[in-house]
């Protein structure tokens, strides 16, 4: 019995590997303990695998394979899901999680379009460029950086609070047409009621965020926030940490405060489109 799953990008793969687990296990009739018995580990290892709460391993995967017969279902599911994640730096695997759970997502980008809401050919613009980086790594990147997206056309997908640098409105990543494109494409997103763009306007002579692009992750079920913060540094830039969060928040309120109203930041982006395209 051998069933083809693939990575969902939308959602966490610790979360999906337990949900496909829990599935077939009851497919098949094995209690948790039934199972656990065959594998031989305890109730709270493989409750915490299913709810999403411990990363499996390849050796879990094989054992519950054998014990439900399920060929190399599982296997190939978490190898698959493994080599997703290897597309990606170490340091920003976790900030996946956090983006994926998050009920909103506060960003604040004084450089660039944030990743969620590039194009294709801006981000190709962006990540082809970096030292070192073949064409073919390139577009494997290029492709992480469109599954994620995917977390934006969920039912119910987070809400994102997004201000963006008048900057970014003028800074040439590629040609007219791939700026073109870029800026079609936040007019299109602007309208969605779950996000709210705003752009801040060099008028406001607001220096608050000029250390850098961050990304706050607001948690259900009262799991405290998450942070994104960028840098030209190799080092993890994903922090819980309560105090560093909360002040990060108090930076973005403060440039949120300077921003231009989401119906002026849209036409701000759209008289933008017109100069490109002249």
């Amino acid at each position: 019995m051998t069933v083809p799953l693939e990575p969902d990008p939308s959602i966490s793969p610790r979360i999906q590997f337990g949900t496909e687990l829990r599935k077939f296990r009851l497919s098949v009739g094995f209690s948790q303990r039934k199972l656990c018995d065959a594998i031989h580990v305890s109730i709270s290892q493989l409750s915490m695998i299913e709810n999403g709460h411990r990363a499996p391993t390849m050796e879990l995967a094989r054992a519950v394979d054998e014990a439900l017969g399920l060929g190399t279902t599982l296997t190939g599911l978490l190898d698959r899901l493994n080599r997703a994640a290897a597309q990606l730096p170490r340091w920003f695997r976790p900030w996946l999680d956090f983006e994926r759970e998050a009920e909103a997502l506060r960003m604040w980008e004084p450089l660039m379009v944030p990743g969620l809401l590039q194009t294709e050919d801006y981000a190709r613009a962006v990540l082809s460029r970096k030292p070192g980086i073949t064409a073919e790594q390139a577009e494997e990147h290029v492709t992480a950086r469109m599954d994620r997206q995917s977390i934006l056309k969920r039912s119910m997908p987070p809400m994102l609070w997004v201000i963006l640098d008048e900057g970014i409105l003028h800074r040439p990543i590629s040609g007219s047409a791939v700026m073109k494109g870029q800026f079609e494409y936040l007019l299109e997103v602007g309208a969605n009621p779950c996000i709210s763009l705003q752009v801040l306007p060099y008028r406001a002579c607001s220096v608050v965020g000029l250390m850098g692009g961050f990304v706050i992750a607001d948690m259900p079920k009262g799991a405290l926030p998450a942070a994104y913060i960028e840098s030209q540094s190799t080092e993890d830039r994903v922090s819980d940490r309560p105090e560093e969060v909360k002040g990060l928040a108090l930076r973005y309120d403060m440039i949120r405060v300077d921003a231009l109203p989401r119906c002026e930041s849209l036409s701000m982006i759209k008289e933008t489109m017109r100069r490109w395209t002249a």
